[in-house]
């Protein structure tokens, strides 16, 4: 049997010079499956989580054909709209394309929140071949014209369920509206609730489905650990596991905004070097955390779950789960930041008397039972200690006085 390669899918010479220079040699599964599919002009649905390699999975065969057919851009249009649910994923997925697309000389723009719209409306003037954004900046651009999808010939929605948990889908419904009936569209999600599959089937035509692997799957490469210990100490316990030099990278996820501002400054207090990472920051203020994170001037990000879909970041040593989330899907999705493209990882989870029942969830979701790393009993096993009465105290039961009528109304006592 012939082994699959990007050599075999016949991608124009400068994009496989892009390939090779990145070292991509062989395609992952969700790669292989939806290539073809891409560059024959069907649609695609894409089920596989986070970090499987499912932007080149559809930026490829948009590159490609783009490579094959150059158009002139009308002023404000797009012949490629990808919708990503947080501007760090656009990021990444518009780096991705210019990557690949490097020497076919086409024209990406970016389109987020939380910096300024001149910049990009002014980008938009010429025209674009490719705009990738999030929901909400997308249909501001939209409103005022300075966005025009009426003849967009691709178009691509990520980390669809992600788009459901931030309440996009009234945006997205949107932004299809507005997008011509003939066109070629692929979503990709990491599962399938029945809002996504209803959407999925209002925007795809005979898809081709691609299954790769269930939300509820761990990379067998990440030890997962779990600290049985009170909320007031993790803290310390945190500031002691980043002395250890093995922690050479790591991403430290909290519930909250306001809880991941508080870790990181204490860790830097500890002379720990700590960035926080989370919604509140403005876009440039987020890119570059994320840039020191990723060049190694900061060893350790924390984050919210903002941060746990989208952010590819290679030789993430550790995740430390310091509170554990509410959502067991979300375990799933933050300790997939480490062990990326088959390296190993280290998943470390905090888990206090309130959090066991999160614990279980993620236990019963994902099939896989953490190992004690403290050696400690979970709150739930310590046997409950009776109360002790005094012996010198009597306890005697008294009924409650019934009121007394009269003449249909209550006598005072």
């Amino acid at each position: 049997m012939t082994e699959t390669t990007f050599a075999s899918f016949g991608f124009a010479s400068t994009i496989m010079h892009a390939l090779n220079a990145a070292g991509f040699t062989k395609p992952t599964p969700i790669q292989a499956g939806a290539i073809p599919a891409g560059l024959a002009g069907r649609d695609v649905l894409g089920i596989a989580q986070t970090g499987t390699g499912k932007t080149a999975a559809f930026a490829l065969p948009i590159l490609q054909q783009m490579a094959a057919n150059k158009l002139h851009n009308r002023r404000f249009s797009t012949r490629a709209l990808i919708l990503a649910p947080t501007r760090e994923l656009a990021v990444q997925i518009e780096q991705e394309f210019k990557k690949f697309g490097a020497g076919l000389g086409l024209h990406t723009v970016l389109i987020v929140g939380g910096v300024g719209r001149m910049g990009q409306v002014n980008r938009m003037s010429r025209g674009a071949d490719i705009v990738v954004g999030t929901p909400g900046r997308i249909c501001d651009l939209m409103n005022t014209r300075n966005l025009i999808i009426d003849q967009c010939q691709f178009f691509v929605l990520d980390e669809a369920d992600r788009m459901l948990d931030l309440g996009f889908m009234p945006d997205i419904r949107k932004v299809v509206a507005a997008l011509p009936a003939r066109r070629q569209s692929a979503l990709f999600s990491a599962t399938m609730p029945a809002e996504i599959s209803k959407l999925a089937e209002g925007l795809l035509h005979d898809p081709v489905r691609v299954s790769i692997a269930a939300t509820s799957s761990t990379p067998v490469r990440i030890a997962q650990h779990v600290h049985f210990i009170d909320a007031g100490a993790k803290r310390q316990l945190l500031i002691d596991l980043l002395k250890d030099p093995s922690f050479t990278r790591a991403i430290v996820f909290t519930r909250t905004k306001r809880g991941a501002d508080k870790v990181a400054l204490q860790l830097n207090g500890a002379k720990i070097v700590a960035a926080p990472m989370h919604g509140n920051l403005g876009q440039n203020a987020r890119q570059r955390a994320l840039e020191a994170f990723k060049s190694g001037e900061v060893r350790v990000l924390v984050a919210t779950d903002l941060a746990a879909r989208g952010i590819d970041v290679t030789g993430v040593s550790h995740v430390v789960n310091y509170e554990l989330p509410n959502e067991p899907e979300s375990y799933v999705h933050r300790i997939g930041r480490t062990a990326r493209n088959g390296a190993e990882g280290v998943a470390v989870a905090f888990c206090d008397a309130t959090e066991l029942p999160y614990l279980n969830q993620i236990e019963k979701l994902t099939g896989v039972k953490m190992h004690v790393a403290s050696g400690t009993r979970p709150a739930h096993a310590q046997p409950a200690k009776k109360p002790q009465r005094h012996p010198d105290l009597v306890v005697r039961k008294v009924k409650p006085r019934r009121p007394q009528y009269a003449g249909g109304k209550a006598r005072a006592a």
